[in-house]
């Protein structure tokens, strides 16, 4: 396949800006930005790859349902849609999400064109420098088609439509996400103990370098957009390509998650950087995290707990962080304790943290992503889940679990009486416990220097407490 070429050069020659891989990873700002289509603060938006019949696709057509670029505002932020048909004789259905996803890479190849996620999640960003050298989306269009034909020789005709005008695309989203929900739920009921490979994609390593996603029958893939299914078409099509095969070769521990075979690869793959992976656990070795997920958990070590936030929403968590702090701590393909990029979809799953307890080590959510889990989050455990609409602060939260009988109550009715005796006796020395939780950044204060570790595990046994002598 071609890395493409700068303006004027080989097949993107009709382009006005620079096209390849160097612009993968590239960063628009929001000082630098002609315009920004989707994102957190929009709530229509989407993007969607259908496969049809041959004959039924018109190749080359190019359309732009509302303004172009250059006759959007300076700074103006739209509602935004995207929708892609393709076709060709060994073209099939199942092979949209995978075609669908490469809309992602294939964006962010353009100079000066920033994409991020997928789905209805979608956020870009035009580089004013772009627009001033004359793109416009009817030439985004354009490198997309050519690029999706040339990584998938069985594509034989392209169509290319983007949606500006927000009315058209309030009254096009349904439809598209039926057709993701229709997608989602093809998987629904496998199990990984009923198939003998699992798949992997390294689509988002321009942004993680080390991350390697692993998707199971039980584990969608971090960004929502992939399944297992999805996975199998597109191995098949690209033996070769982003997503592959893995074998998964000796159950290490089935309830954590862990396989010889996904640990190997994920080590290649991860340069080294990655060696043990736990599909189903928040903590000791949990699936890294890209940049695309759709929510990440957080730890709550006031009572060895979980909450999780998604994407869209804008708030602060009871901790005082808001999604996109607890994102930068979780993306890039790290592992870290307790922070754990995942998507909607895996939340549905029977195995969703299952080493971690499950829904059962849930104590925070926000309300829109409650509701979305009704029925899916166990009946008895739906009121006692807080969300920013009943608490604020994490000594809030704790109350709230007490009053509602959270199972992570225990917990912290446990740490409390552990406290007791050193609060009763203040000069006696005491040994307590420690709840283990994972850290970024842990600061050590010292003298006149202070000590920065960052991305770090630490256990300890127990913490002495002395009173202080004057």
């Amino acid at each position: 396949m071609s890395t493409g070429a700068g303006a004027g050069e080989g097949m993107f020659a009709d382009i006005p800006v620079d096209v390849g891989v160097v612009y993968e990873g590239e960063r628009v700002r929001k000082q630098q930005m002609h315009a920004e289509f989707g994102g957190p603060n929009i709530g229509e938006k989407y993007e969607i790859l259908e496969v049809k019949a041959p004959g039924e696709v018109e190749d080359g057509r190019i359309e732009v349902i509302g303004p172009d670029l250059p006759g959007i505002p300076e700074g103006a932020s739209l509602p935004f849609g995207t929708e892609i048909a393709v076709s060709g004789k060994g073209v099939e259905p199942d092979m949209a999400g995978v075609m669908e996803r490469r809309i992602h890479d294939f964006s962010n190849w353009i100079e000066g064109y920033m994409h991020l996620n997928q789905r209805d999640a979608i956020w870009l960003r035009v580089d004013k420098r772009s627009v001033k050298k004359g793109l416009t989306l009817r030439h985004v269009g354009t490198v997309l088609a050519r690029l999706l034909k040339s990584a998938i020789p069985l594509i034989e005709a392209v169509s290319v439509t983007f949606i500006t005008d927000p009315a058209e695309v309030g009254r096009r989203i349904g439809r598209a996400r039926a057709i993701f929900e229709e997608r989602d739920a093809r998987t629904r009921g496998m199990t990984d103990d009923d198939v003998g490979v699992f798949f992997g994609c390294t689509l988002c390593q321009s942004f993680a370098p080390s991350h390697v996603c692993v998707i199971t029958p039980q584990r969608y893939a971090n960004c929502g957009a992939i399944s297992w299914m999805d996975g199998r078409a597109a191995s098949r099509v690209d033996p070769k390509g982003p997503i592959f095969e893995i074998a998964k070769g000796d159950c290490v521990d089935a309830t954590t998650g862990e396989y010889t075979g996904v640990n190997a690869v994920v080590k290649e793959k991860s340069l080294g950087s990655v060696e043990r992976v736990q599909l189903y656990s928040a903590f000791g070795y949990p699936h890294t995290s890209c940049g695309c997920f759709e929510c990440t958990t957080f730890s709550v070590p006031e009572c060895d707990a979980l909450g999780i936030v998604h994407r869209e929403f804008r708030g602060t968590t009871p901790t005082g962080l808001s999604f996109g702090a607890i994102a930068d701590s979780t993306a890039g393909g790290r592992q870290v304790d307790g922070f754990h990029g995942l998507s909607f979809e895996y939340m549905r799953s029977p195995r969703f943290l299952a080493a971690s307890g499950g829904w059962n080590r849930i104590v925070w959510l926000p309300s829109e992503l409650k509701e979305r889990m009704k029925g899916i989050i166990p009946a008895e455990l739906y009121d006692a889940i807080a969300t920013e609409k009943d608490v604020n602060s994490v000594g809030e939260l704790l109350g709230f679990l007490k009053e509602h009988h959270h199972p992570a109550a225990a917990r912290v009715k446990a740490a409390e009486a552990a406290a007791a005796p050193a609060s009763d006796n203040p000069g006696k020395e005491e040994s307590r416990p420690v709840v283990s939780a994972g850290q970024n950044t842990v600061t050590i204060p010292g003298g006149s220097v202070s000590l920065t570790l960052k991305n770090v595990k630490i256990h300890a046994e127990r913490m002495i407490l002395r009173k202080k002598q004057e």
